[in-house]
């Protein structure tokens, strides 16, 4: 299982479009090689190098596996056409909010999860409530990496 992006690679510079000094727009992600079984897939975006621990960027869940990825800026909707489901971020926002570190160099993990189900979640979750309606649903994941530095200002 894979997951990549066509404006960042792994361990690269998120551009400054993704982010809160641009456009605040979430990057086009791509995943592929997905275990056979899988009924649904999950995302969580988030920093673990934020002053006041990790910091949860994006949650989104019920993703259809016929999905190849997201296209860029994913609106902050609750819910997608398709029934893919978002949740609460720590910005107290739906859907993505982008790398705005406050200090040095912070690394964001986009993580990929392949599910056996589709959850009974409703939309606007946390992290921690995605994660434990996962819990014995992970087939398979995959993640990517990029990192951001916000510059002088």
């Amino acid at each position: 299982m894979r997951i990549d992006s066509g404006v960042f690679e792994q361990g690269g510079i998120i551009p400054a479009k993704y982010t809160c000094d641009g456009a605040n727009v979430s990057p086009p992600l791509d995943w592929s090689g997905l275990p056979g079984g899988a009924a649904s897939l999950a995302l969580i975006c988030d920093d673990p190098d934020a002053p006041v621990g990790t910091w949860v960027h994006w949650v989104a869940y019920n993703i259809p596996v016929d999905r190849p990825g997201f296209g860029e800026h994913i609106p902050g909707e609750r819910q997608l056409a398709d029934g893919c489901l978002q949740g609460h971020n720590d910005f107290k926002r739906i859907g993505y909010g982008g790398p705005c570190p406050p200090s040095g160099t912070h690394r964001y993990f986009f993580k990929l999860y392949a599910l056996d189900c589709r959850l009974a979640l409703a939309a606007g979750a946390t992290k921690e409530q995605l994660l434990a309606a996962m819990k014995g649903h992970i087939l398979g994941e995959a993640e990517l990496m990029g990192t951001y530095r916000r510059s002088s200002r």
